[in-house]
């Protein structure tokens, strides 16, 4: 079971089934999440990602790469089209989340065409890290 932080508790989907974006606390950070397919779960973010949110998603995150993998694995999106900026504080929770993606086998795919986004990823050399795509319908198999 999924708890999101600031929200309440979740169970992944199978299908179109999302939890609710929750933005409402003191943090401006929403996140929600829905599996589209089997093995594959999606992490949207919106708002801004700081020091005082970025505990919020890297939270999220581990609580999504603690799940068991399905016999397919359980690949993992993070959709950063609604964040409107990324500290680096944000931008070490993503490497932490690919380097243990990478490490338990899982794929790490990052939807984001925002410049406040991928201008940190670029700058930093971060993005070769992980796949970065231009929306949710070029995740494999989604």
């Amino acid at each position: 079971m999924i708890t999101l932080p600031g929200s309440a508790p979740a169970q992944p989907s199978r299908g179109d089934g999302d939890a609710e974006l929750d933005g409402t606390d003191s943090a401006h950070l929403g996140v929600g999440f829905s599996s589209p397919r089997s093995g594959l779960t999606v992490l949207t973010v919106r708002g801004e990602v700081d020091t005082l949110t970025a505990p919020r998603l890297e939270t999220a995150l581990d609580e999504l790469l603690d799940l068991a993998p399905d016999g397919d694995g359980r690949d993992l999106a993070v959709d950063l089209e609604g964040v409107t900026f990324l500290a680096s504080s944000g931008l070490g929770v993503l490497i932490h989340t690919a380097r243990r993606a990478a490490r338990d086998g899982r794929r790490l795919f990052v939807v984001a065409t925002n410049r406040a986004v991928l201008r940190p990823l670029e700058v930093t050399g971060s993005a070769q890290l992980f796949t970065v795509l231009p929306d949710q319908a070029g995740i494999p198999g989604a």
